[in-house]
């Protein structure tokens, strides 16, 4: 039997050899070397390209932030590429992506109530895209901002009836979404960046759920938790300092955890925050009394961050960078 001939006929268009699989993995920067390394393996890396990436942890810890500077990074890097951001909440405002340095004109805002309404636009969305020249497909991704405060059209008509009756049917809702979505955003090449709200749970072994159901954690190739601190300079809370753990990663070690920082100015999140301890870590620079010691000179941290590219050369990164390969992605 040919193989080639049972692919046309039985597989469809996207049936291929194992042998004809692309194995590189394409990835969208996040903005920061330290988390691009957490959730890929490398600082040059990022979130994947066509799979699914959960940013989950409390209120006020930064996911739509971080969201943003995804975004951000996106467009950038892809001139002609634009956004769909499904918005549950009411908080993607022009003033907030504006203050973010994100292009207006390439991000459409969907307002979703429910799940059911998120599912048929962004399943549309896809099939608009797929169905579209593969040559005339312009780079795109999706951010489900968030998945926590999405309805149910059960829920809205028994408070509509004043029924108190519990809605048993969101988590099944939620993990039928994402099943349908998860191959479809594969095939198309299409990142979604998810932000989700995370509860107190009973279990002594997990304190911490994620809402809306197991759906979610299984579709979602990378689940990163989120908790922050504050950031002074002086007297003055600027920014927060974000901690960031993988929960689940099919692309670099699980329970890993490292620091970001995000300033609520126009700096946004910070690209080199977390290298220099990387960089201690792999034996490239020596730490002592609280300084680096960077050819032959002893510098804080805060003057390097001042000035990253001086102290970070190409030679330095990609040390850093073979480090962070061992440090965070699975052996070989």
């Amino acid at each position: 039997m040919n193989l080639k001939d049972l692919i046309k006929e039985v597989g469809g268009e996207y049936a291929q050899l194992a042998s004809e699989i692309k194995e590189e993995e394409v990835y969208v920067d996040t903005g920061s070397h330290i988390l691009n390394a957490l959730v890929s393996g490398s600082i040059f890396g990022g979130v994947s390209e066509n799979k699914i990436t959960a940013l989950v942890g409390e209120s006020g810890c930064g996911k739509t932030f971080y969201a943003l500077a995804v975004v951000k990074n996106f467009l950038e890097n892809n001139p002609d590429g634009y956004c769909l951001y499904f918005d549950t909440e009411s908080a993607i405002t022009k003033s907030l992506l504006l203050s973010k340095g994100i292009d207006l004109s390439r991000v459409v805002v969907l307002n979703v109530v429910t799940i059911e309404e998120f599912r048929t636009k962004a399943l549309k969305a896809v099939d608009m895209y797929l169905k579209s020249e593969e040559s005339e497909r312009k780079p795109c991704m999706f951010v489900l901002d968030s998945l926590g405060m999405l309805s149910t059209n059960k829920e809205i008509s028994d408070t509509l009836a004043e029924k108190d009756t519990r809605d048993m049917t969101k988590a099944q809702l939620i993990k039928g979404a994402f099943r349908m979505l998860t191959l479809k955003l594969g095939q198309s090449n299409i990142p979604m960046i998810v932000t989700n709200h995370v509860y107190d749970s009973m279990s002594m072994y997990s304190p911490k759920e994620i809402s809306g159901g197991s759906g979610l954690r299984y579709s979602a190739s990378t689940i990163v938790y989120l908790s922050k601190s504050k950031e002074k300079e002086g007297s003055d809370v600027v920014g927060v300092i974000i901690r960031a753990k993988t929960y689940k990663s099919r692309l670099s070690k699980e329970n890993q955890e490292v620091e970001t920082r995000l300033f609520y100015d126009e700096r946004g999140l910070d690209k080199y925050y977390g290298l220099p301890q990387l960089a201690a870590e792999a034996g490239i620079w020596n730490y002592a009394a609280g300084r680096y010691e960077v050819e032959g000179k002893k510098i804080y941290e805060k003057e390097i961050l001042k000035n990253p590219e001086k102290y970070f050369t190409e030679e330095v990164m990609n040390k850093i960078d073979e480090y962070a390969k061992e440090k965070f992605s699975y052996g070989a």
